[in-house]
């Protein structure tokens, strides 16, 4: 919603999101999506060259996206496999909670 606000004003907007399947429900005006755990979309604590990169290839979305409703995949590989990925924390965010109660996953 902040994202569409900015954009509304006429200032282009990139949303780094690790549920990118919802941008087409909410309308996130351009997407940089990216497999990485919750509360970590730009990895590890203290993986700066990690951070950096994620972040250069998600600003780099403003020169290949035109308009809004694009979607780019990150090459962005989380460092352990997904089974043994912790993908949530043991308590969910009151996002996640609110999207369970209203059937959103």
């Amino acid at each position: 919603m902040v994202a569409r606000a900015i954009e509304s004003a006429g200032i282009p907007t990139v949303c780094l999101n690790m549920i990118w399947k919802f941008q087409k429900i909410i309308g996130m005006p351009r997407v940089a999506a990216i497999e990485h755990p919750f509360g970590r979309p730009l990895g590890d604590v203290n993986d700066c060259n990690t951070q950096q990169q994620i972040l250069m290839d998600t600003i780099e979305i403003f020169r290949e996206a035109t308009e809004p409703g694009y979607i780019k995949h990150l090459e962005h590989n989380w460092h352990q496999p997904a089974k043994e990925t912790k993908w949530h924390p043991k308590i969910p965010a009151p996002v996640v909670s609110h999207m369970r109660e209203n059937g959103l996953i």
